[in-house]
């Protein structure tokens, strides 16, 4: 039996229709990634899916005691609180349940009916997980790139990404029977977007996600769902087969629009031209035929930007160039430095991505080397000739009380039918123009701030984070465009798809150092990949930890067993697993050396779940 299933749903807002017509399964452990353009109602959708909203036609019908977890785009949560108290929301019970073995200890030797509750509670507690839960936290808020300072912060005081990140590891320690997820990558960096990718793949249940990432939709997804124009398809396999089914189907339905189009328009000739005639009632009966035709639709358009490479000046062969840089901030008298960046030299024409976790000071660079931030030590130059264009990621060059037109005029002054051509070129169509800038959706800001910065025809691009809020024909659209731009690009983004099709040379930004890495994302990856199955390979070695339960939980009088619990023979079980663990070194080792990189990856997991067994296995006898 489905999650969810839907007969017929539908969503309008007066006279607006969303969607409708929706019919749907989702089953257990399926990966549905859910595509279409802003505004096309994926959000409505997920909406629905978890009952937040009501559809206004159709059925919908849910598995008894489903338990779903939702993490919007901005989810909501308690401000008076701490980030960590937010995410320790999803072990209420079993901190209570703690609270009260805390209090039952102390009285359990004192009479059999209190060593009596004393083990109902520590049975209920480990059925509850008790015993794991604050290392699964740790490892889950660890994997998201939650810090430690960051959860024990005021929530009030926190950054909408940091919050959404807390949201995201509420739910997933919730474990419910289906994620649903609202742009879920949007505040990840890349550690935090490939673990949240191996947890969906291997240890989440079913997961409805919508994304813009086609990275993560390629890695995670088995089946796509694309709602657009009102009407959704469904596609089997990842968003590059989407793409290609999708494709194919679009062509066959152009194709059978335009030879429908060309047969109704012959039949109407004969019928116009034997309507009065000796052939008036084949003509009468072509007619009759020709009202009762099924109409194919015509084929929709998806709007998109429609941009032209900027003709950038030429400029001298070192474009920038970096000595002994260091860069940080100053607060009082006191700098903090954040990057020690290697001497550098970028080349006309050449395209570098700055990659790196959250927090490693990758914007503080792109400020630096702009001169809106001072270096703590060291000097950049710009070569002869050079014209920059920045493209910020808080878009804090846009002022609300401007209009569209106004904010845009700013920058290039033009005449008024002129402006309105190009930025028509940007989506902004009729009336739009006029719109106030504050009362713009972060993807029109983007598009605005994206129209202010190509019409200045700079030669070097500097870039920080542009995909963001853009859906994906937009990103495909500005991709086109910065492949054929004819200056020189310094880019940090998180978008993997963007890099990987850009990118000719990587900046990694970890470890408060700027390491080069001269090749593709792919190049990057694969290289990361081998470091970490031999990193793990190595680390296996050691021996593991024994994890003591806390003495708090234990009762002054005689331990009690239940009497109906098998024995377990827990020595034989841990010398059984670490043997099973040498063998799946020993192959992972030999997998690394011939470069396997499917077999280390199933080795890498395969060594994981056995290593989770064992430290389950060794806790267990530690307790006995």
């Amino acid at each position: 039996m489905p999650l969810v299933s839907t007969s017929d749903i539908a969503v309008h807002y007066g006279a607006d229709i969303i969607f409708s017509g929706i019919n749907l399964d989702i089953n257990e452990r399926a990966r549905i990634g859910i595509v279409g353009p802003n505004g096309g109602g994926k959000t409505s959708l997920l909406r629905v899916l978890v009952g937040e909203q009501d559809a206004n036609e159709g059925l919908i019908s849910r598995s008894n005691g489903l338990a779903v977890g939702y993490v919007p785009q901005h989810p909501q949560m308690d401000i008076n609180g701490t980030l960590r108290e937010e995410v320790m929301r999803a072990f209420e019970e079993v901190i209570s349940v703690e609270k009260q073995l805390e209090i039952a200890s102390s009285n359990a030797s004192h009479s059999s009916e209190s060593g009596l509750e004393y083990a109902e509670l520590l049975e209920r507690y480990e059925s509850l997980g008790g015993y794991d839960y604050e290392r699964t936290v740790e490892r889950i808020v660890d994997g998201l790139g939650l810090k430690p300072e960051t959860l024990d912060s005021p929530a009030s005081s926190a950054s909408g990404g940091e919050r959404t990140r807390a949201a995201l590891a509420k739910a997933l320690l919730r474990n419910p029977d289906l994620l649903v997820l609202d742009e879920p990558t949007n505040y990840l960096d890349l550690k935090g977007v490939t673990w949240l990718e191996r947890y969906l793949i291997h240890s989440a249940p079913a997961v409805v996600a919508v994304s813009h990432d086609r990275y993560f939709l390629d890695e995670m997804a088995t089946q796509i769902w694309e709602i657009d124009h009102g009407r959704m398809s469904t596609f089997p396999g990842n968003f590059t087969k989407y793409r290609v089914l999708k494709g194919e189907r679009d062509l066959r339905r152009a194709k059978e629009y335009e030879a429908q189009q060309e047969f109704i328009a012959k039949e109407q000739a004969f019928i116009d031209r034997y309507r009065a005639g000796q052939r008036s009632r084949e003509a009468k009966g072509r007619e009759t035929r020709l009202q009762r035709i099924e109409r194919i639709e015509r084929p929709d358009v998806d709007q998109s930007i429609s941009l032209k490479a900027s003709g950038a000046t030429r400029t001298a062969q070192v474009v920038l160039s970096t000595k002994g840089l260091r860069v940080g901030y100053i607060e009082g008298d006191d700098p903090t430095e954040l990057l020690e960046i290697p001497d550098l030299k970028l080349t006309r024409g050449s395209r570098t991505a700055v990659i790196g976790d959250n927090g490693t000071g990758k914007s503080t660079f792109i400020k630096t080397v702009l001169g809106l931030a001072p270096p703590l030590a060291g000097f950049v130059a710009l070569g002869q000739g050079v014209k920059v264009g920045y493209y910020s990621q808080g878009l804090d060059t846009l002022v609300d009380e401007d209009t569209v037109l106004n904010s845009f005029l700013k920058i290039k002054n033009m005449p008024f039918e002129q402006a309105r051509f190009y930025l028509a070129r940007f989506l902004f169509q009729g009336d739009d123009v006029f719109k106030d800038v504050g009362a713009c959706s972060g993807g029109e800001k983007s598009r605005l701030a994206l129209a202010r910065l190509l019409v200045t025809e700079p030669n070097l691009l500097v870039m920080d984070e542009p995909t963001t809020h853009f859906d994906i024909p937009s990103r495909e659209a500005l991709e086109q465009v910065l492949l054929g731009y004819p200056g020189t690009i310094l880019l940090v983004s998180h978008d993997r798809h963007l890099v990987s099709l850009l990118a000719d040379f990587l900046l990694v930004m970890a470890n408060g150092k700027a390491e080069a890495f001269e090749g593709t994302f792919e190049a990057w990856s694969d290289s990361q990949k081998t470091s970490d199955l031999i990193a793990d390979a190595g680390l296996v070695k050691q021996k593991p930890k024994s994890f003591v339960r806390r003495q708090s939980y234990k009762p002054s009088g005689p331990k009690r067993r239940n009497p109906s619990a098998p024995v377990v023979d827990f020595e034989q079980r841990i010398v059984d697993l670490e043997a099973e663990l040498s063998d799946i070194e020993a192959r992972l080792q030999q997998a690394t050396v011939d470069q396997d990189f499917e077999e280390m990856t199933r080795l890498g997991e395969e060594h994981v779940q056995t290593q989770a067994i064992l430290d389950q296995s060794l806790e267990e006898w530690d307790s006995e």
